[in-house]
């Protein structure tokens, strides 16, 4: 009896673990990816609709992939066309094949110091916030990281959404895995359930103006590439536009900028998604390369369109200036200042996602006949510029450009893999001082690292001081400003010396918004700042001339 009580027991233990083990089983299989043979699809079938992504697929390196690798739910899609399949954005479908670019794509830059406000004392620009009030980057304007967090410093950031996202945690701050898969894991939302832009945190916007949009996290990620209008124009089939509200917007955004961003999927061809780029270069015909016309020929940019609202730029060769130039920019993605009304220009008028595409000797004509400015200053009234990061232009006609160096060549180096058997591109756009050896000895082999160092460290000491001349003079017209005001100097004098702001506000700000103290265009640098400290102190002498010519009349 108790021997069959016994075996009864083991029979009944037996179908329990049987039943976790199926149970266990089904749950593996939901949560692998399907078999190999059940997720394909006939591309044929695809093509039919899809004519345009057969002239990329079929010709290029992916031509073998089949369609469901990247995209599920097809099967779906083939039954009722309405439904439409899920497209994997997700980096790490990259990084199965690409596993070493992948890897460094989401390396974190330990050596770089995270979290430096460049208007301190002890910074890049001692003396923005003076010179830059009332703008929203008075409140936080910082030195950048790696790639990989630039969602993550996007949601941050204290001017962007007025501190309504947070860490969730500070140990959060160096997690570049998780940034990679979602930024959401790394920051928490402190009113999930409202979409009103305002004031969470004391200082971190200017009150009643935070100063994050939709165009501006156009650069940030590329989570939105299929649902974004060219320009960002309201169109029934995108589900964002440059109006949309941007916490809305913010949510639906998970990754960093991807692979996809500069290498088409479907082919490989190397490409630009950035609607303003492709706009600049081919819609205003100014070409890749504005002031190089030869080179522009050689490097071409074709514009595809994707039912008739979505557009890429093809490149018909290979070119990281170009692919970086969709992010290291100035360009305009704000509401800006109408020169004509003195009124804002809002964000339906296309103005407000705009590629300048010149240099910082030409910005100011090409913005004057655009019509616009960024802000008026807070203390003389002028009406100037908040640039953004102009790499692009900095590097055009440089000694390196001029001999054909790209942007890759000093960011993303041809490195190799620990073993040493394989030569691959590092793709986690390091400065290339914390990798002199894979990139400045390339070419100066006659260096040693040292050596190297010495060499970045002479032009960029130089331009610092600069930039500080530059900011002291800058600082010291705005002081005889309010002087002169005092004084009673009448209105259309101080109106006169308003444009010796301007310009010199321009010529200044260009490279405090630049991240390579100069380094990418030393010489244009120099002429550009000294420029801005004689503009300026022309200004203080126009208004000091200003303030004799009052007290003598009062006399």
């Amino acid at each position: 009896m108790k021997k069959a009580c016994f075996i009864g027991l083991l029979v009944i233990l037996a179908c329990f673990l049987l039943m976790a083990i199926i149970e266990k089983s089904a749950d593996a299989q939901k949560a692998k990816p399907k078999d190999e043979k059940m997720s394909q699809v006939n591309v044929n079938t695809c093509y039919g609709c899809h004519s345009n992504i057969k002239d990329f697929h079929s010709k290029g390196k992916h031509s073998k992939l089949n369609c469901a690798e990247c995209h599920s739910e097809t099967n779906l899609h083939l039954s009722d066309f309405k439904n439409k399949p899920v497209t994997n954005l997700d980096l790490s479908n990259c990084g199965r094949c690409h596993k070493e670019q992948y890897e460094s794509l989401v390396h974190n830059n330990l050596e770089s110091k995270p979290k430096v406000e460049k208007a301190t004392s002890t910074s890049r620009s001692p003396l923005f916030d003076a010179i830059m009030m009332p703008h929203g980057f008075t409140r936080e304007h910082s030195e950048p990281r790696s790639h990989v967090f630039m969602l993550v410093d996007q949601l941050l950031v204290d001017r962007a959404y007025g501190g309504r996202f947070q860490l969730k945690s500070w140990e959060k701050i160096s997690d570049a895995k998780s940034a990679e898969k979602s930024a959401w894991s790394i920051v928490k939302d402190l009113e999930p359930n409202t979409n009103e832009q305002k004031l969470f945190k004391p200082y971190t916007a200017r009150t009643g103006f935070t100063a994050a949009n939709p165009v501006c996290l156009q650069c940030k990620t590329s989570d939105f590439v299929l649902k974004w209008a060219y320009m960002g124009d309201k169109n029934p089939r995108a589900k964002w536009d440059r109006m949309s509200n941007v916490i809305e917007y913010a949510r639906d955004a998970h990754r960093p900028m991807g692979c996809i961003q500069c290498h088409d999927p479907h082919g490989t061809n190397p490409r630009v998604i950035r609607d303003a780029l492709i706009e600049a270069v081919v819609d205003r015909a100014e070409g890749t390369y504005p002031y190089d016309k030869e080179k522009s020929k050689k490097i071409t940019m074709q514009k595809v369109m994707f039912r008739d609202y979505r557009a890429i730029g093809i490149l018909n060769k290979p070119d990281s200036t170009l692919m970086c130039a969709q992010c290291h920019v100035e360009y305009n993605c704000n509401p800006v200042v109408d020169l004509k009304t003195g009124k804002m220009i809002g964000m339906t008028d296309r103005r407000t996602n705009e590629f300048q595409w010149k240099n910082v000797f030409d910005y100011d004509a090409w913005v004057e006949k655009q019509g616009y400015r960024d802000f008026k200053n807070e203390v003389t009234g002028a009406l100037v510029s908040k640039i953004q990061h102009p790499e692009t232009e900095v590097y055009w006609g440089s000694k390196h450009e001029r001999a054909g160096v790209e942007c890759k060549d000093c960011h993303m180096p041809k490195v190799k893999t620990k073993d040493g058997k394989k030569t691959y591109t590092w793709h986690g756009q390091k400065s290339s001082k914390y990798m002199k050896k894979d990139t400045c000895l390339k070419c100066h082999s006659n260096w040693s690292e040292k050596e190297a160092e010495y060499q970045i460290e002479a032009i960029q000491n130089y331009i610092r001081g600069k930039m500080r001349k530059a900011e002291f003079w800058l600082a010291e017209f705005v002081k005889t400003y309010t002087r002169a005001k005092d004084a009673g100097v009448p209105e259309e004098k101080l109106a006169e010396s308003r444009k010796f702001h301007t310009k010199a506000h321009t010529k200044w700000e260009w490279w405090t918004a630049e991240n390579s103290d100069g380094f990418h265009n030393p010489e244009q640098a120099k002429a550009s700042l000294l420029e801005s400290i004689q503009t300026s102190i022309d200004g203080v002498k126009f208004l000091e001339k200003a303030i004799e010519e009052v007290k003598t009349a009062k006399k």
